[in-house]
């Protein structure tokens, strides 16, 4: 570039002082003539002077700027000659008109000039960027290359003509996408592994051959460790943790996990299955932070019933495998502490609220009665919250409502949420999710909320609970609560119709003891037997009226048969009893030959309802999981809501057809 030129611009007080001078040398020339004259003369010199350096230094400015013009455009064309990324530039119809080395080294070849673009490379959308008044991004693979093109439109004048060309900056990424995957593929994973029910599957087996379990899981384990390069620490005799990388993991999420698989085909002649859950931390700022988050996830496994991997991150929790029942503990320990905690909160505590779950159903109000019991047996106001009756429950509320034991028994929930406090004590029976809750405003309210259920857990649940009892291998909260009352027995005095209640809630989560029934189902059905629940009196409760028995007898004629194991169908007709008709339908379905699982659906004030049920092995909680639903792995279901019961009866076919093809 050329060197400055070494002259300065005139200042403007310059021209101020020529004018003081002129105006000097008039009055000289008033009081001196020969001294003004010299003095005028002189004036005049200068403003010659003036103005003819001020022509010269003109031309010099004008001169340097038009020579740094020259030596800028000579230097712009050699940066962009030179410029270090790919550069080219295009017609508006995508012929190349000009390109740099750097893009002839990209492409590799040299005759490019007038070929067309997308000849060479494909999905360049340059329509798009001609609509568009801004600088465009976007990616393109190229030669097992990745780039990202910068597309600016430059306008071009010359020979009083506007051209308008398009200029492509091509952005090589692939090294920094190499290292960024390298990264996220050696973030650390805290994996927890705990194998479910230890001592129970021990005892089922005999004595000489446990120690063969034990080293059976050790193997396994060892293997483990060995194909993810990870590090397999034992933290006491059925306790794992595992600490691996992202690649470790997806190599699990690639097979789904099938290490659940291996662990449950263990046979030394035990007759329980010995399963393993596992809870994994990922996307952790820390290792702290994954462990907690590992911790979590492995609590959630093991309250949806273990045999699974929950992998939990900060904002979502993804789910494998559960194909296996929970087995049945056949200890009372815990129903006896809680029996006891739930008598001192009660104690300390003057307004309790009970609640189950929305449209409930003979089990949530069946628990919910015995819970009042307790509660009135201790001499504390309780009521159960309760805005409509359907008709699974009708039958019970009304003989409730006869009964002067209950009165008073039930609330609205506007009344609840005006007179509920701090101090009140809310006690959730049948469920553990609060959008799922009769008023889930009073769980915002009260910072007493006792939760007892024996659903699957979900995502969602309650969380900040003083009292938590959540068995998911109980067959019904019924059965859990009748087990609180007999621990209580000494203080607590149920009503007959309490216990007609209570095991009623029982027949109907086990299908009248078909389903889900253990030592310990059978044990409290004998205890209500023996306080006064009639058999009979149960019975009637269940009956339905001929409309809902023609829509279920509807529903049964216009099933599909899916791959000949599968049912599924929906309520055509109807009625205010729907979520009550399609369960009872659902049931029925299982007795058909071959039919392993079935979907109902009906719709109900614009919500669509579905009940699903499974003889086992078929997993419908995951199937109704993926449409915010749950249950158990047998009786399961989930509710839809903006949607026609036509879309809804899709969604739930798609859903199947995709778990045949994943068991494929």
């Amino acid at each position: 570039m050329r060197n400055k030129p070494s002259f300065k611009i005139n200042m403007p007080e310059i021209n101020i002082y020529i004018l003081i001078i002129g105006i000097m040398s008039l009055i000289l020339l008033f009081y001196n003539l020969y001294i003004g004259c010299l003095f005028f003369f002189g004036f005049i010199y200068i403003v010659f002077h003036n103005w003819r350096i001020a022509n010269f230094r003109k031309r010099e400015w004008n001169r340097y700027i038009q020579n740094l013009s020259l030596d800028m455009d000579e230097t712009t064309k050699k940066a962009v000659m030179n410029l270090p990324i790919p550069l080219c530039i295009l017609e508006f119809d995508g012929n190349i008109s000009w390109y740099n080395n750097k893009f002839y080294e990209m492409t590799g070849s040299s005759d490019l000039i007038g070929e067309n673009i997308d000849n060479i490379i494909k999905n360049l959308n340059l329509r798009k960027v001609l609509n568009e008044n801004k600088e465009m991004y976007t990616d393109v693979n190229y030669n097992d290359r990745e780039y990202t093109v910068i597309y600016n439109v430059i306008k071009n004048e010359q020979n009083n003509q506007v051209k308008y060309l398009m200029m492509l900056y091509w952005m090589d990424k692939t090294d920094f996408l190499s290292l960024s995957q390298k990264y996220e593929e050696e973030k650390n994973i805290i994996m927890l592994i705990q194998v479910d029910g230890y001592d129970e599957v021990l005892k089922s087996t005999s004595e000489e051959k446990r120690s063969l379990i034990s080293v059976d899981l050790e193997r396994i384990l060892s293997g483990l460790e060995m194909s993810l390069h990870a590090a397999v620490k034992r933290t006491s005799k059925d306790k794992y943790i595992v600490i691996t990388n992202k690649q470790g993991l997806s190599k699990l999420q690639e097979n789904k996990f099938t290490i659940l698989d291996t662990v449950r085909d263990i046979d030394y002649g035990n007759t329980l299955p010995v399963t393993i859950s596992i809870g994994v931390g990922r996307d952790g700022e820390s290792i702290h932070e994954n462990f907690q988050l590992a911790t979590g996830a492995l609590d959630l496994a093991l309250g949806r019933g273990g045999d699974q991997a929950v992998i939990k991150t900060k904002d979502k929790f993804e789910f494998y495998g559960g194909k296996s029942k929970a087995v049945e503990k056949t200890t009372k320990v815990k129903s006896r502490l809680i029996g006891h905690a739930l008598k001192e909160i009660v104690s300390q505590s003057n307004t309790i609220y009970i609640m189950g779950h929305k449209y409930p159903d003979l089990d949530a109000m069946g628990a919910a009665v015995g819970i009042y019991d307790i509660c009135k047996s201790l001499k504390k106001e309780t009521h159960i919250v309760l805005d409509s009756v359907n008709e699974s429950i009708d039958e019970f509320v009304s003989r409730l409502n006869k009964n002067e034991y209950y009165k008073d028994l039930f609330i609205s929930t506007d009344e609840a949420i005006k007179n509920c406090t701090r101090d009140t004590l809310v006690i959730v029976v049948d469920t553990h999710r609060p959008s799922y809750t009769e008023c889930e405003e009073l769980l915002s309210i009260s910072k007493k909320i006792a939760v007892i259920d024996h659903h699957r857990k979900g995502v969602e649940s309650i969380q900040e609970t003083v009292l938590s009892f959540h068995e998911i291998y109980v067959s019904s909260t019924c059965e859990m609560v009748t087990e609180v009352i007999q621990y209580l027995e000494e203080d607590i005095k149920i009503n007959k119709l309490t216990a007609e209640g209570l095991l009623a809630g029982i027949s109907l989560d086990t299908k009248f003891f078909a389903f889900k029934t253990g030592v310990r189902t059978f044990e409290a059905a004998s205890y209500l037997r023996k306080v006064g629940a009639d058999t009979t009196e149960v019975k009637k409760l269940f009956r339905t009226n001929v409309e809902d028995f023609k829509v279920k007898a509807e529903i049964i004629s216009n099933t599909k048969i899916i791959d000949d194991r599968i049912c599924i169908s929906y309520a055509k007709t109807h009625t205010d009893n729907v979520n009550v008709v399609i369960a009872q339908a659902a049931d029925e379905l299982l007795t058909v030959k071959k039919i392993e699982a079935s979907f109902i659906l009906g719709e109900k004030n614009g919500t669509i309802f579905i009940s699903a049920r499974s003889l086992g092995k078929i997993n419908v909680h995951v199937l109704m999981e993926k449409l915010g639903g749950g249950g158990h792995m047998d009786i399961a279901g989930a509710q839809l809501k903006d949607v026609s019961i036509g879309d809804a009866y899709t969604i739930v076919h798609r859903i199947i057809e995709e778990y045949l093809r994943e068991e494929e």
